[in-house]
């Protein structure tokens, strides 16, 4: 699937937001949509049962898929959309599938009405595998919530964009990383707002309380560090405009902060080859779980 956008759907309220979501991306994009749905085989005394009646199985195998196609064609004209079918465990499939998409998009329950994911095993399973970008999307998420406010305090797609946020790390940035927030800042006509949040080496900790100017010093440090970083990135982005926002502390605490005025949120993860564990990274996975708008993983060496 090269050249596309892959979005996984299984009927739920968080898939069809996630289709949504990737609908709205591919229009951006100018690429076709590709949505999968992932059939798990029923385990046979299971399949036997009678209350797995032929008609049931072909609601959730072909009749789900073929009306959000269907309703995506009416609501986004213009996007090419097409739906595979194929059967095996969603956390497996998913990442093959889309191995050469331009991004995969899942969904993923909200903690509660204030904001925040719920990221089940599938999805964790997705992000930690998947060498693509991944973006996970909250169920409800609307096109308005990626939109600022107009005059009266309502935000509406016809308003423009909210500000696309980096997590960055200046001590092992990653150009994939970077460059997929830049371009996602720039399709959107929206500023690019890079949070790096950062704490001194642990022996600077006793040195700081006795000397005052060493703290403001680090952080000098860390700024230039930062926009060094960045410069290339605005040379080649000239219509971005780039905020920079250097804070010690957390970074995932500053990058869900700034998730809350985000249209994406876009951090890292480094691809590790071992089959055990997640291997998503502590500041990843908290902005996962916490980050009010969608997030978009980006899978580096």
């Amino acid at each position: 699937m090269v050249n596309t956008v892959v979005a996984g759907l299984d009927g739920s309220a968080e898939s069809r937001a996630a289709a949504e979501w990737a609908a709205r991306e591919a229009k951006l994009r100018d690429l076709p949509l590709t949505l999968v749905h992932v059939w798990e085989p029923v385990p046979d005394p299971i399949a036997q049962a009678p209350l797995l009646a032929a008609e049931t199985l072909q609601h959730w195998s072909e009749r789900i898929p073929r009306e959000a196609a269907e309703g995506l064609r009416l609501r986004h004209p213009g996007v090419d959309v097409t739906v595979e079918q194929i059967s095996g465990r969603p956390g497996e499939v998913l990442p093959r599938v889309a191995k050469d998409a331009a991004l995969l998009v899942l969904g993923s329950r909200g903690l509660s009405g204030i904001g925040g994911f719920l990221v089940g095993s599938v999805g964790q399973m997705v992000v930690a595998h998947a060498e693509q970008p991944v973006v996970l999307v909250r169920a409800g998420e609307q096109a308005a919530d990626e939109h600022q406010a107009d005059p009266v305090g309502i935000p509406s797609a016809a308003t423009p964009f909210r500000p696309v946020v980096l997590g960055i790390d200046t001590e092992n940035p990653h150009d994939t990383v970077i460059e997929f927030a830049f371009d996602a800042a720039s399709r959107r006509g929206t500023a690019l707002r890079v949070v790096n949040g950062w704490n001194p080496p642990p022996y600077y900790a006793y040195a700081i309380p006795a000397d005052p100017e060493l703290g403001p010093e680090l952080r000098t440090n860390q700024v230039a560090a930062l926009t060094e970083v960045l410069r290339p990135w605005q040379v080649k982005f000239p219509d971005v405009d780039v905020t920079e926002v250097c804070r010690w502390g957390s970074p995932a605490h500053h990058i869900v902060e700034a998730s809350r005025e985000a249209s994406l949120v876009v951090v890292g993860r480094r691809i590790r080859r071992s089959p055990v564990g997640t291997h998503i990274g502590p500041v990843t996975h908290a902005v996962l779980h916490h980050s009010t708008a969608p997030v978009a993983v980006i899978a580096h060496p």
